[in-house]
């Protein structure tokens, strides 16, 4: 899960009530599939800052509750208004994922270096999505460079 520090940064999460937050304002259909159809509580996420000098992995987070209406999209004030969404036709979700930790920065230079993530969809060229999924072979090769350092 991307997210770009200037909006929602690791230390904004630690800092967070309960360090848990709605992943809210998705707005990319794919994305919200992935919410919706792929991620069930008690999965684990990387927490990735984008659009930064230095981006990569920040933490663990874990999903804490699963897919739910995303408010924002009836709040006419908010910048995730959607006119065409209803309470009864919602169009738009989001979950709700608690930090598990705060880990040192595997930048994406250093993930990119390796060819076992070289399908990795947050690597593939072009990537816009801020929620990919992860293959498990890609979370434990991750998780190792994570616990050599």
């Amino acid at each position: 899960m991307k997210s770009e520090p200037d909006e929602f940064s690791i230390e904004d999460f630690s800092a967070h009530q309960n360090q848990t937050i709605a992943w809210e304002g998705i707005r990319n259909y794919q994305s919200r599939n992935f919410m919706c159809n792929q991620m069930a509580i008690g999965d684990q996420v990387f927490f990735y800052h984008s659009c930064c000098k230095d981006p990569g992995i920040m933490g663990i987070a874990a999903v804490s509750k699963a897919a739910y209406p995303d408010a924002t999209q009836f709040n006419r004030s908010s910048k995730y208004f959607d006119p065409k969404a209803t309470i009864n036709n919602p169009r738009w979700f989001n979950v709700e994922i608690t930090l598990v930790k705060r880990i040192r920065l595997i930048p994406i230079r250093e993930l990119r270096q390796h060819p076992e993530l070289s399908r990795m969809r947050v690597l593939q060229t072009g990537n816009r999505l801020s929620i990919t999924p992860v293959d498990p072979a890609e979370w434990q090769f991750i998780m190792t460079i994570f616990k050599r350092n």
